[in-house]
C-alpha cells in the first residue's frame, strides 16, 4: 500500500478554511487506499500562526495528523509592511528578499521543513495543497521528484512575485481545483511544465438536513441570505455588508444576512446582519437548506466548496462577478448569478427570489455536482495521480 503524504499549512476540526478543509478531505478518503498522514503545523490561526494543538499524531476520522511546532508566530503588521513593499515590484525583487518575504509570511517551522527533507524515503508521494505558504516553498524543493501540487491558486498580487517561476517548474505533476484555475496558470507561467488532472473535492451531505430546526435553533422566521466562511475584507466581505444595508435602505429582500465562521474584520452592528460564529457541519448544512441563497463575495477563490454543498442541497448562489473561477462554476453548473457593482447585487437577489427562478437553478446546481463531484470520480483522479508518479520514480530508479 503507498504511503502519501499530504501537506498543508494547519489542519484541525476547529480550523475554518477551504483549502485546509478540502485537503483533511481527501486525505481521510483516501486512506481507503493509501497509509495516508496529513504533515502540517500545531497552529490554528492563519493570521498569527500561534502554536494551538499539541505537537505530535492526533487522528480524525480515519486520517492521521502529524503536527510540528511554528518556532515564531506571524507579526502581521511586519508581515504587511513587506508585501506592501514588494507589491509593486513583483518583477524585479531580488530572491533573498521574497525569501525573507515568505519567512513573514509562514508559518515558519522548520521542524516540519527538516522532517519531510528527512523523511523523504518514507513516503512514496507528498501531496501539497497550496502554492502560497512556506511549508511548501521550502519543503517541495526536497522532495520534488515525488511532489504533486495542488496550487489552489487565483489572480492575486502574490503570484506575480519572481520566484515562483522555479517553484512551479519542481513538482512531478499537479492536480488543479478548476479549468480555470489551469488555464490562469498556464498563461501566468508558460514556461512550466503544467500537467495534471482537474479534481476539486466531493460533497459529503449528511444523512439528516433540517431547516426548521435551524430557524427554531436562531429565531429566523423570514427568508435570509447565507454566507459562510471566513468573515475577512479578504473575501470580500467588507463590500458584501455595504451592499447588503444599502439594499436594505432600499426595501430590498431577503430580510437578513446570516454569517456563519470566524471574524477577522470589525462586522456591522446592524438589526438584519446575524453573526452566528462558528458553527458545527450540521448546523452549516441545516443552514444552507434554510437559507433563501447562499452568497459568495470572495474576488479570490481557486475552488469554493460551499458553493458546491449549497447546490447539493437545491439552493442558488449569488457570486462576485470579479472572480472568474467563481462565474466559471455558476456557468458551467447553470446553477447561479453574479455581480460586479451594487446594481447588479440587488438585481440578481431579486432574481433568486422570483417564481420558478431560484428551484430551476438549484437543481441545475445539484445535477452539476453529482455528475462532476462524486467521491469515486475524485478517487479515481488521485489513484491515477499517484500510481503514473510512482510507476515513473520506479522506472527512473531502475536505469
Amino acid at each position: 500500500m503507498p504511503r502519501v503524504a499530504f501537506v498543508v499549512q494547519r489542519c484541525g476540526r476547529e480550523v475554518n478554511g477551504g483549502a485546509e478543509a478540502h485537503a483533511l478531505a481527501i486525505a481521510q478518503r483516501m486512506a481507503d487506499y493509501w497509509d495516508t498522514e496529513v504533515l502540517t503545523t500545531c497552529a490554528l490561526d492563519y493570521i498569527d500562526w500561534k502554536n494551538h494543538y499539541p505537537e505530535g499524531v492526533e487522528a480524525i476520522d480515519g486520517a492521521l495528523i502529524r503536527r510540528f511546532p511554528v518556532a515564531a508566530p506571524r507579526d502581521i503588521e511586519s508581515f504587511n509592511r513587506l508585501s506592501d513593499q514588494l507589491r509593486t515590484r513583483c518583477r524585479d525583487a531580488d530572491l533573498e528578499e521574497q525569501e525573507h518575504w515568505m519567512r513573514a509570511q509562514g508559518p515558519w517551522s522548520p521542524a516540519l521543513f527538516n522532517y519531510i527533507e528527512q523523511q523523504v524515503n518514507a513516503y512514496d508521494a507528498f501531496i501539497f495543497f497550496g502554492y502560497l505558504y512556506a511549508q511548501t516553498w521550502f519543503a517541495l524543493p526536497k522532495v520534488a521528484h515525488k511532489a504533486i501540487l495542488a496550487p489552489l491558486a487565483h489572480d492575486e498580487w502574490a503570484i506575480y512575485l519572481n520566484f515562483w517561476d522555479r517553484l512551479f517548474k519542481l513538482p512531478r505533476t499537479f492536480i488543479f481545483n478548476t479549468v480555470e484555475e489551469r488555464e490562469f496558470l498556464h498563461q501566468r507561467f508558460p514556461d512550466a511544465r503544467l500537467e495534471g488532472a482537474v479534481a476539486g473535492v466531493a460533497v459529503d451531505r449528511p444523512a439528516s438536513i433540517d431547516p426548521g430546526r435551524f430557524r427554531n435553533e436562531y429565531g429566523i422566521d423570514e427568508d435570509f441570505l447565507l454566507y459562510v466562511g471566513r468573515i475577512d475584507p479578504s473575501k470580500g466581505c467588507d463590500e458584501l455588508f455595504d451592499f447588503f444595508i444599502r439594499h436594505r435602505k432600499q426595501g430590498g429582500i431577503p430580510g437578513k444576512l446570516a454569517l456563519l465562521g470566524k471574524p477577522v474584520m470589525t462586522i456591522p452592528d446592524h438589526p438584519d446582519i446575524l453573526p452566528l460564529g462558528f458553527v458545527t457541519e450540521q448546523t452549516k448544512w441545516d443552514a444552507l437548506a434554510a437559507c433563501a441563497a447562499l452568497i459568495m463575495p470572495s474576488p479570490h477563490e481557486s475552488l469554493s466548496m460551499v458553493l458546491l454543498e449549497a447546490w447539493s442541497v437545491g439552493k442558488p448562489v449569488l457570486v462576485n462577478g470579479r472572480c472568474a473561477v467563481l462565474v466559471g462554476q455558476c456557468r458551467r453548473a447553470h446553477g447561479g448569478l453574479w455581480y460586479e457593482d451594487f446594481a447588479e447585487f440587488t438585481r440578481g437577489l431579486a432574481t433568486l427570489l422570483e417564481g420558478r427562478v431560484p428551484g430551476v437553478l438549484g437543481r441545475q446546481g445539484w445535477r452539476f455536482v453529482r455528475e462532476n463531484y462524486s467521491w469515486p470520480v475524485i478517487e479515481k483522479i488521485y489513484l491515477d495521480t499517484v500510481d503514473a508518479m510512482i510507476a515513473v520514480n520506479d522506472l527512473r530508479s531502475g536505469e
